[in-house]
This record gives structure tokens, C-alpha cells and sequence, in this order.
């Protein structure tokens, strides 16, 4: 049991967590204010605004940083997983998302019908990966 107890009481996990969470429940806030409707399924939808894994990741640095010191090598570790985490959330990801639009509009141009459409939101531009860094950051400087 003391398993559960050290997670519960690990605050730079619930930090990133809280961060992540964060991100989600704006998605959700920015899509009612645009289309006037309140879409629960974006709590676990992947793209948009702003990138919850950029907030997860930027969260989990900075409560690293602030508690073992920006000088250390977790930091420097947690700093480089946020990095390649950005970078394939606004590169890779991004690609595979326009890959997938691409597809299903050839799909339909040749009538092949499938039951599902691929998932085209995939990843980010680089303003909701920046604007999940900032709110990651904000997160875990006043949950310190």
C-alpha cells in the first residue's frame, strides 16, 4: 500500500496531471465559446487548443526544476522529454494528421466507403504547442 501512498502524494506527477487536465477542460471552453456547444468528448480528444501534452510536459520540467533545481540532470532529462514530446506533437503528428485528410478525401473520390474515417486532428501548429508550454509553466510555478 505504500505504492498508492507515494503516488498520491507525488506533487510534481499531479502537478503535470493537473496541467494536462487543464488543457483539456480549455478545449472544451474554447470549442462551446465557437460553436456554442458543449462537446465532453474533446476531455479526451487529441489537437487543438491549447496542446495538453505540451502542458503536461512543460508542467513536469518546470515542478522538476523548481524542486531538485534547474541544474540537475532530471531536469535536464524532463526538459529533453518535453522537447521531442513538442516537436513530434507539431511535426510528426501534424503530418500524419494532413496524411489522413488526404486519404479519406481520396476514399471518397474513389467511393470506397469504410466505417470510420481516419482521425485527421492529430497533432498541433506551433501556437497550441506554444500555448500549452505557457500554461504547463504557469501550472506548476503556482501549484509550487
Amino acid at each position: 500500500m505504500q505504492f498508492f501512498t507515494q503516488i498520491a502524494e507525488n506533487h510534481i506527477l499531479w502537478t503535470a496531471i493537473v496541467s494536462w487536465a487543464l488543457a483539456q477542460i480549455i478545449k472544451i471552453l474554447i470549442d462551446l465559446i465557437r460553436f456554442h456547444k458543449l462537446d465532453w468528448q474533446l476531455l479526451f480528444a487529441t489537437g487543438g487548443m491549447p496542446s495538453s501534452h505540451s502542458s503536461l510536459v512543460t508542467a513536469l520540467a518546470t515542478s522538476v526544476g523548481l524542486e531538485y533545481g534547474f541544474n540537475s540532470a532530471l531536469f535536464a532529462i524532463a526538459t529533453v522529454f518535453a522537447f521531442v514530446v513538442m516537436y513530434d506533437a507539431q511535426g510528426i503528428r501534424r503530418q500524419a494528421g494532413h496524411q489522413a485528410h488526404f486519404i479519406n478525401i481520396i476514399l471518397e473520390n474513389l467511393g470506397v466507403n469504410i466505417d470510420k474515417d481516419l482521425k485527421e486532428l492529430l497533432g498541433h501548429t506551433p501556437i497550441q504547442v506554444g500555448g500549452g508550454a505557457i500554461l504547463g509553466v504557469i501550472v506548476a510555478l503556482i501549484l509550487k
